[in-house]
């Protein structure tokens, strides 16, 4: 009992607790709808079509990190990757082709559904989220993806990376709730379970 007192008096959650107290699956459909993200499957699991998805991934980024540095919002973020398709599949089937296969590469912006997913200190939970989504033959191979927009992928040439201008960048997108979901999602689990745990102790000494 007095351990649910001292998270509600902290948390300042007495009024509206279950409100207050979410966690970044609940935030995930708005956090959605501000990032745009990258997805390449590969053709199969063999160790030579896994090593190709990341070549076609190293090929594609290097032609869309340029692009990506003028980019300043997500409509925007849209707007050049498709327009860039053609190239960018050009690109993907090039590689392909020097890496002696004759694999079909198709490029889209779809709906995709990721699971749960670490950026180095950052968390992103599962769910649907929209993507450039890359397929490499019969796409039947484990996959690879980033977030695009911001951008997490290309900068620097490091995968998954995440230095201080990334950061912040991502913090200029999502609001305060949902910048601390992705960053510290074990804690605010944690903040969940012990305040769904109160509600459940308080309920039940009514």
């Amino acid at each position: 009992m007095i351990l649910c007192v001292l998270f509600f008096f902290f948390l300042g959650l007495v009024p509206q607790i279950a409100e207050n107290v979410r966690t970044s699956e609940d935030l995930q459909p708005a956090i959605a709808r501000k990032v745009l993200r990258f997805h390449v499957l590969a053709n199969s699991d063999g160790n030579e079509d896994q090593q190709l998805k990341e070549q076609v991934r190293d090929a594609i980024g290097n032609y869309l990190a340029p692009k990506m540095s003028e980019v300043t919002n997500l409509e925007e973020c849209k707007k050049v990757v498709l327009e860039s398709i053609p190239e960018l599949t050009a690109v993907a089937k090039e590689t392909i082709e020097q890496q002696g296969y004759d694999y079909e590469v198709t490029a889209q912006i779809a709906r995709v559904h990721f699971p749960e997913k670490e950026y180095g200190p950052y968390c992103f939970p599962a769910g649907e989220y929209q993507a450039l989504e890359v397929t490499i033959g019969q796409g039947k191979g484990h996959n690879w993806w980033c977030v695009l927009y911001p951008n997490m992928c290309f900068k620097n040439a490091v995968y998954e990376v995440v230095e201080e201008e990334e950061r912040q960048e991502l913090k200029e997108v999502l609001d305060e709730e949902e910048y601390e979901s992705v960053f510290q999602p074990g804690k605010v689990k944690l903040q969940w379970k012990l305040g769904r745990k109160c509600l459940d102790f308080l309920e039940k000494t009514r």
